[in-house]
């Protein structure tokens, strides 16, 4: 786990400088975010941006809620530094480098705790949703995008045809995530689902846009070295058959949302109820 962490925080780090320019799925799903979060009913007075990025989602929470006070964490140190350089002579967003699964704050202290397509990453989504409900104060909103397992399914299935290796996150499925977030002291759970189709011109541009936003293969069964121009010749003829009428490449991907509120008077002792998914919410697309 240390390991994969490491190489989450590194390959972030590495893209922090080209990852604005690259990050259009990024921030199309921060804005539906923020869409969503207009409807809820609240003045927060603390906010925590949970993988904040270069912080385009926590300058948003800041204009937003003008009385607030923001924090914005990262497990990259070098998109954390990148976020830094915007920030505001007045006004100033607290930026730190924390994994989310261990936040470096005190029990019930966020109002509202946002988090745009980082928990993803997670490695333990019970550890990082009890974690994010115990920095909560009791009736604190939680908020949240993640990507659903049918993400860049052009790509996994035209890499399947080419070898046996994983060479495609693997991402979890919404209605296993809604378990977790209910399963960890949170009340009035929705979940719901939109499909979000990038398109290209060739299939090296889709591969420079995962690298330039750090979100390349990182799983630890993916296949060492370099790719060699035979197999990506391979790779190019087995995406080729998803390409449209008009030439265009899809790419596809599921995005998740979610909100829920942290329960009143839940005790410090987090113990764990198991529940069906029947008990949560689910708006489909």
């Amino acid at each position: 786990m240390t390991l994969q962490k490491s190489l989450i925080a590194q390959s972030f780090s590495q893209a922090a400088s080209s990852y604005d320019a690259a990050a259009f799925l990024q921030q199309e799903v921060a804005v539906r975010v923020f869409e969503r979060l207009e409807l809820m009913r609240i003045r927060p007075e603390h906010i925590l941006d949970a993988g904040c990025g270069t912080g385009f989602c926590t300058r948003h929470l800041r204009d937003q809620f003008k009385r607030a006070k923001v924090c914005g964490i990262d497990l990259a140190p070098g998109m954390i530094a990148q976020a830094a350089t915007q920030q505001r002579l007045f006004r100033k967003i607290d930026y730190q480098v924390a994994d989310i699964d261990l936040l470096p704050f005190a029990d019930n202290t966020f109002d509202l705790v946002f988090s745009s397509l980082a928990i993803q990453w997670s490695l333990d989504l019970n550890q990082t949703f009890r974690e994010l409900n115990r920095v909560l104060k009791p009736g604190g909103l939680l908020i949240f995008s993640t990507l659903g397992p049918d993400t860049l399914m052009e790509l996994k299935q035209s890499w399947q045809a080419v070898d046996e290796y994983v060479h495609v996150n693997q991402f979890i499925d919404m209605h296993d995530v809604g378990d977790v977030v209910f399963n960890q002291h949170f009340e009035n759970v929705v979940m719901d689902r939109d499909v979000i189709t990038l398109t290209y011109k060739t299939l090296l541009g889709l591969m420079r846009d995962l690298k330039a936003i750090g979100a390349h293969n990182i799983d630890s069964e993916r296949p060492k070295g370099l790719m060699g121009k035979n197999k990506f010749k391979q790779l190019e003829q087995a995406y080729d058959a998803y390409r449209t009428a008009d030439g265009i490449l899809p790419a596809t991907y599921e995005v998740v949302y979610g909100h829920a509120w942290k329960k009143q008077g839940i005790k410090k002792d987090y113990h764990t109820q198991e529940v069906n998914i029947s008990d949560v919410k689910i708006h489909k697309a």
